[in-house]
């Protein structure tokens, strides 16, 4: 980070307050979200195995459709919370306004895709002519839910822009329970299949959507923004998400670069490897909390044009990345007989993934402090670097990666290659925080 002096102890209570309120309701909202998946899968999965199956390839492309595109929550968050900061309510939700627009637009664009090609990209996804039909059915479906779960990742930012984190955990939680009540009624009671499980999450979705807007609309009324669409605010919303998204690509394709090699090591490692994946994602929820937490603060403080406010956030989060990072590699370490049990009795597996796990744990501190610099430059508009960072990191990752195969080495050699790409993106984010470049103030970037 910049060089300054050290906080008093009021400011850094001052932090730690903001950040706690950020990121409590914020790591439920995100809890949440994948319980939709969880319940679909319950529900579905007494079907009958193709059925289940057919899920699963459905949900990964319907997953993949809507989370290249999260950059409808981060870059939106940011830009609110700038006008938030410079005392403007109206021209923050109006901001708001433009990416929800942006978000149905995109939305509509990715349905009249998804339609027509939902067999073949079922096919793609390699699913077995048993669970296709189902697939293809799910997909098709739940496709139309497609805008109003951007709308949700639009109106999301917004809230997190205006330092409300709590209302987005509501309506989560809402809908979760909401989507269950459906899926059973509509796959069970009323005789559906697959097809009242799709439905009744495209349900869910719209009336999680329809709680976010009528949130923003009132506050739009309350503070006279308008709500009709202006081009030139949507043409800026896309410009400003689009590093994000080239970021955002970027991780996903290390992602499926990891993935594959585990597959090429063999089921046993690739079992050991879906299991390991499981776990960091649920780690990442926790870390990326904070990291919201950072869009929200650091956009404010920015916006206020309060430089040193956000270098003392800044300093105080990373504090905060490093410490929750050591708390979670801890319970790892010791929960790590539990943990392993419930995934597979298989003892090959367990071996397999045991000192991979190890080298998860190890490096949670390092992951604390790539998400918390991460959101901050996030909440900074610092997209442009974030998007080159990310294309390097892949660009160094991935020889790494293919190397491990072909030098003999297993599981435990790809979480450390892992850990070596969040290494790299520690390296890139710290230089860029310790520059102090990202500190632009006012509020538009």
């Amino acid at each position: 980070m910049t060089q300054a002096p050290a906080a008093p102890r009021s400011a850094l209570r001052r932090h730690d307050r903001e950040i706690v309120a950020l990121t409590v309701p914020a790591f439920g909202a995100l809890v949440a979200e994948p319980l939709f998946v969880m319940a679909d899968s319950a529900i579905v999965g007494h079907l009958g195995t193709a059925q289940l199956a057919g899920l699963g390839v459905a949900s990964a492309l319907l997953m993949t459709a809507v989370g290249v595109f999260v950059f409808l929550a981060y870059a939106t968050t940011a830009a609110v919370a700038r006008r938030v900061g410079a005392g403007d309510l109206r021209a923050a939700i109006r901001q708001g306004m433009d990416g929800i627009w942006l978000a149905l637009l995109i939305g509509a664009t990715v349905i009249a895709i998804t339609m027509p090609t939902a067999p073949a990209l079922v096919e793609l996804f390699g699913a077995s002519e048993t669970a296709a039909p189902y697939a293809v059915t799910y997909l098709r479906i739940s496709a139309l839910g497609i805008p109003a779960m951007l709308v949700v990742l639009a109106a999301t930012g917004v809230l997190r822009g205006l330092q409300n984190t709590k209302t987005p955990l509501y309506v989560a939680v809402a809908g979760f329970v909401t989507n269950a009540a459906l899926n059973v009624g509509l796959v069970y009671g009323a005789g559906l299949g697959i097809a009242g499980s799709a439905w009744g999450t495209v349900i869910a979705q719209f009336g999680m959507a329809a709680s976010y807007l009528y949130v923003v609309v009132r506050g739009a009324r309350k503070h006279g923004a308008s709500l009709r669409p202006d081009l030139g605010g949507i043409r800026a919303c896309a410009q400003a998400g689009a590093p994000l998204l080239v970021r955002t690509l970027s991780l996903r394709a290390i992602l499926l670069i990891s993935t594959a090699v585990a597959a090429g090591l063999g089921d046993a490692d690739m079992a050991a490897h879906q299991i390991i994946v499981s776990l960091w994602n649920l780690l990442a929820f926790a870390l990326d909390a904070i990291a919201i937490a950072g869009q929200a603060i650091i956009g404010r403080y920015l916006g206020a044009e309060d430089a040193e406010g956000a270098r003392d956030a800044c300093r105080r989060m990373v504090q905060w990345g490093i410490a929750v990072g050591i708390v979670l590699g801890l319970l790892v370490v010791l929960t790590r007989p539990l943990f392993l049990p419930l995934f597979t009795s298989d003892s090959v597996v367990q071996n397999i993934a045991l000192p991979a796990l190890l080298v998860v744990a190890i490096a949670q501190p390092v992951s604390g402090i790539v998400f918390v610099l991460d959101g901050v430059l996030m909440g900074a508009g610092d997209g442009p670097y974030l998007a080159g960072a990310m294309v390097l990191t892949l660009a160094v990752f991935a020889p790494v990666a293919l190397l491990v195969p072909v030098l003999g080495g297993g599981l435990t050699a790809l979480w450390l290659a892992m850990t070596f790409m969040m290494t790299m993106r520690l390296l890139t984010l710290w230089l860029r925080s310790r520059s102090g470049r990202w500190i632009v103030t006012g509020a538009t970037r």
